[in-house]
């Protein structure tokens, strides 16, 4: 959030204290977060409410932006909340200076306001892979974390035309055709791969797997063979006779558990459906609530949300690795929120010039100011 508001945004906000702020921001998705904004809600507040949901929200002083965020609209929204803001504040002002008295008899006679109340699943409350918060890694710990290639360097220009990798290859490739193919048919299907069985949920967004997140990694870094390929097959699966109910915490989102497979799948290349020495655009913002957060990912989607640029590009503006930009759009492109720019314009009009977020040193000012004359 701080990123986003400080890069797509212009500033427009910047993330404070609590004591300080002037507007609540809610994710009003996942159960626990639904909890702490109902309470929120009923209490008197001191302040508007923002709140981000993919579903319809309608409550007194709460301002609906819909997932994923956009920036026009998380901009509008913010310059609503800045006038509700001015309204408490007139109102408060009113209220100290001519102090209200009420009756005795008939402030006990009133009746106390409505409570407006969430009815939280129980299932969905023991599904705590589906919910959990995102997991950031800095630079160390993620090279330990995705592991490297032992036959190419994905930082060196001269094998950037190598580094890429296709998704058809590994076990992404079939987990994507098979969250396409659910979708489709709008039915519970189970992915048999010859390794662990998959169950893909289309109406609630969900995978169920019993493996952890090692031994899922460590299957998604192996290139499959024919004989591998051969095992795999999809098939439909009777929601009654499945017998989850014991082992819901194996539950997870199919967005949070696609982008981590393509993190790991990646190892820091790219997917071959992407041509790196030509633009790519990000289509929206990616739900880092709830996502694998790779080094600079937030840094890099500020950057990409404002324009077209090549991978390579990326990786020199924000001077980092290009790997770390690599695995982003491996992720990203998985999600379907990455596409590679073929409009005419796209390859006519540059990006705005990022600034060095460093200040210039004497000299550099000295020949900027005499070009400038």
């Amino acid at each position: 959030m701080m990123m986003f508001l400080q890069g797509p945004c212009r500033g427009a906000a910047i993330v404070v204290s609590e004591a300080e702020a002037e507007v609540d921001i809610f994710d009003g998705d996942p159960p626990p977060a639904k909890i702490l904004l109902a309470q929120h809600l009923q209490a008197e507040r001191q302040r508007p409410t923002i709140v981000l949901s993919l579903q319809d929200f309608k409550h007194d002083g709460a301002l609906l932006v819909r997932k994923p965020v956009k920036t026009d609209d998380m901009l509008s929204a913010l310059k609503e909340a800045k006038l509700l803001q001015e309204d408490l504040a007139r109102k408060k002002a009113v209220k100290q200076a001519v102090p209200v008295t009420v009756d005795a008899e008939e402030e006990e006679e009133s009746e106390p306001p409505p409570l407006k109340t969430y009815v939280i699943d129980q299932e969905e409350r023991n599904k705590t892979s589906k919910h959990q918060t995102a997991m950031r890694f800095d630079e160390k710990g993620f090279q330990a974390y995705i592991g490297s290639l032992p036959d190419i360097d994905v930082n060196d220009p001269a094998q950037f035309a190598n580094a890429a990798y296709d998704p058809k290859d590994y076990f992404q490739g079939y987990i994507q055709s098979a969250f396409m193919v659910c979708r489709a048919k709008g039915q519970i299907l189970q992915l048999q791969s010859g390794w662990k069985p998959i169950m893909i949920f289309p109406h609630t967004l969900e995978v169920w797997l019993d493996a952890d997140d090692p031994q899922l990694r460590a299957f998604a870094g192996i290139k499959l063979n024919s004989s591998s390929t051969s095992k795999m097959s999809i098939t439909p699966v009777n929601s009654h006779t499945m017998g989850l109910g014991g082992s819901l915490d194996k539950f997870q989102s199919m967005d949070a558990f696609l982008w981590k497979l393509a993190c790991w799948t990646s190892k820091g290349r790219y997917p071959r459906t992407i041509d790196y020495t030509q633009p790519v655009y990000l289509k929206s913002w990616p739900n880092f609530t709830r996502l694998l957060i790779t080094p600079h990912a937030l840094r890099i989607a500020a950057l990409l949300i404002q324009g077209p640029r090549t991978l390579t590009n990326v990786a020199q503006v924000l001077n980092i690795k290009p790997q770390y930009v690599f695995v982003f759009a491996s992720a990203a492109c998985a999600l379907g929120l990455m596409g590679q720019a073929k409009r005419e314009a796209d390859h006519l009009i540059q990006p705005p010039a990022v600034k060095p977020s460093k200040g210039q040193g004497l000299l550099s000012r000295i020949m900027n100011k005499l070009r400038g004359n």
